[in-house]
């Protein structure tokens, strides 16, 4: 498996309050299964579909840490992208940390607060699935600083910006040449203060009123949708740690394409 373009999305991971409970969310969900928990690695368990490696949870360390979805970024070279997260004025949480065999990571934030993982590929290269059901599907940067966010991802990631065209939504797509790899959406007064800039992960099922209904049975909150748009139909939720994410179902889609103007 070839390692990602820089800047592309390449895994995701979440850390939880209680690792068995998230198995039991996520896995009847999503369909996932599981691999061993591993001890050395803070309890860190990967997820599968059809054997497949699609995320991985891992309990917090410590009750002051947040729970929540890590979105990382692909880099070849996880040091020089955090001189040059620094460099544009985010800051390194995490410096350059080998993983094992497996990588290296750095975890940062945005100038917006948005936190983010950079991922260099050792032995694991990321996600061995996308967009098919229980498998990673988009991303975007919720933020509240929309102007810093889209200064500050293509200069560290040489994004293309294109912005839609429709003053009732601001919202952006970052590109690696012609293929959008994600989106910033500006959060709006709807969002409560207390909610803090993040990085929101979509994950594909196949029908997501089912899937929506299903996660409330679990425990989940839904916070907005299903909503039918070009793209598919998604909503967003809470986990039952208090985690934001989303599900989209790309087979269900309506509404006209959205016009989008580059930005240079």
């Amino acid at each position: 498996m070839p390692a990602e373009a820089e800047g592309t999305p390449c895994w995701a991971d979440a850390t939880v309050g209680d690792l068995a409970e998230a198995k039991r969310f996520y896995g009847e969900l999503l369909g996932w299964t599981f691999g061993d928990t591993l001890d050395e690695y803070g309890g860190y368990t990967q997820a599968f579909v059809n054997e497949k490696a699609v995320a991985a949870l891992m309990p917090r360390p410590s009750d002051e840490m947040p729970t929540g979805w890590t979105l990382y970024l692909a880099s070849p070279d996880a040091a020089a992208t955090a001189s040059k997260i620094r460099d544009h004025g985010g800051t390194v949480r995490v410096e350059p940390m080998r993983v094992g065999e497996f990588g290296t990571m750095v975890v940062a934030t945005d100038p917006g607060g948005a936190a983010f993982g950079v991922w260099q590929p050792g032995s694991h290269k990321g996600f061995e699935a996308r967009t098919v059901p229980g498998a990673y599907n988009w991303a975007e940067v919720f933020t509240r600083d929309p102007e810093k966010a889209d200064a500050f991802f293509p200069a560290v990631f040489g994004y293309g910006v294109q912005r839609m065209a429709d003053d009732a939504v601001d919202f952006t797509l970052y590109d690696l040449g012609a293929d959008p790899v994600l989106g910033r959406m500006r959060m709006t007064d709807d969002f409560p203060a207390e909610v803090p800039p993040y990085l929101n992960v979509y994950f594909t099922v196949a029908d997501c009123d089912a899937a929506v209904e299903k996660a409330k049975s679990l425990g989940a909150t839904l916070r907005f949708g299903p909503l039918t748009i070009p793209f598919g139909r998604f909503a967003a939720l809470t986990d039952p740690d208090g985690s934001p994410f989303s599900l989209i179902d790309n087979g269900t889609t309506g509404g006209e394409m959205p016009k989008l103007e580059e930005v240079e």
